[in-house]
């Protein structure tokens, strides 16, 4: 039975950390120089990428991986593919499941890649959807493990607007335990539907906080992304009112752990949710993160067609 990934729950807790120890190996192997894997999982096959937004990180580190694991990526836009205008979503899946082993789709309505994914017959994942961008979080939660040695348990602190990202995070709380502090103002909450869930299985302590010193109080992470996600430009002056106090700034993270690592998912708006010197200063982990993109997605792509058999 084909499987798919949408969110970070379409795995279960012990999938999450086989997926990631499996990318911790693939990344070792390539800087060993392994850049192709052996017997990669996707010889032979056509991947495509249906990106209906910009991206820099997520369609270059899909398209490397790609070629890493043996296939061959099929870059597809808007104008070629307008799901659901030219014609249905659902007789587009049916058609790309003739051609394709796997289907990538970064795009704006969640419910569509749901809908996608229920008329394919081959695995789809979700590259960002508004509602949340799965396999950002996973690269993240490689970060955390690589720096740290652990995921479970550490003190996750998430500052700024209440996007995608956040909602990814509390996602990745319903399946690993984590000690998770969203800090935004009250006009910029992410999905309280969602945070109730997580609060409501128990699993993970999660809070929504006002305060930014509050939010950052002994975190081990301190996560940020921009204030106004693509689309949503044209709110960017009034984020930056809402959200200014939530800036990752050296004074800030004095109330941090001492050996805290900040993330930024990219691309950053440098001066404004994040400074220079955070971003180029000896906690930054960044960069790290952004090549973790690769490995995470090379090892999300192999373990979806193990499972689909």
């Amino acid at each position: 039975m084909k499987r798919d990934f949408l969110t970070i729950a379409d795995m279960s807790g012990d999938e999450v950390v086989q997926t990631i120890r499996y990318a911790l190996e693939l990344k070792k192997r390539r800087q060993t120089g392994q850049f192709r894997t052996a017997n990669g999982k996707l010889e032979g096959m056509t991947v495509g990428c249906i990106f209906h937004k910009a991206s820099l990180r997520t369609r270059i580190s899909f398209e490397t991986g790609i070629y890493e694991l043996g296939g061959k990526s099929l870059y597809i836009t808007k104008d070629e593919i307008d799901l659901g205008k030219r014609e249905s979503i659902e007789d587009a899946a049916r058609v790309l499941s003739r051609y394709l082993g796997m289907i990538v789709i970064r795009t704006f309505s969640h419910s569509d890649v749901e809908k996608l994914a229920k008329h394919a017959s081959v695995p789809v994942i979700n590259a960002l959807t508004d509602y949340t961008h799965p396999c950002q979080v996973m690269g993240d939660l490689l970060t955390v493990q690589e720096r740290f040695d652990k995921i479970e348990g550490m003190k996750v602190t998430y500052l700024g607007d209440g996007n995608n990202l956040a909602n990814s995070w509390m996602v990745a709380a319903r399946r690993i335990k984590l000690d998770l502090t969203i800090g935004t103002s009250e006009e910029t909450m992410p999905k309280m539907d969602l945070f109730n869930t997580v609060k409501e299985e128990g699993l993970s302590r999660i809070r929504i906080v006002h305060d930014p010193v509050e939010a950052v109080e002994g975190a081990q992470v301190v996560y940020t992304d921009v204030w106004a996600s693509m689309g949503q430009k044209d709110k960017a002056a009034e984020r930056v009112k809402l959200l200014s106090a939530f800036q990752v700034n050296e004074k800030l993270l004095q109330h941090a752990d001492p050996n805290h690592i900040v993330l930024h998912c990219l691309p950053a708006e440098r001066g404004r949710e994040i400074t220079n010197e955070v971003m180029d200063g000896p906690h930054s982990a960044v960069f790290d993160q952004a090549e973790n993109r690769l490995h995470i997605q090379k090892a999300i792509m192999s373990r979806l067609m193990e499972w689909s058999g």
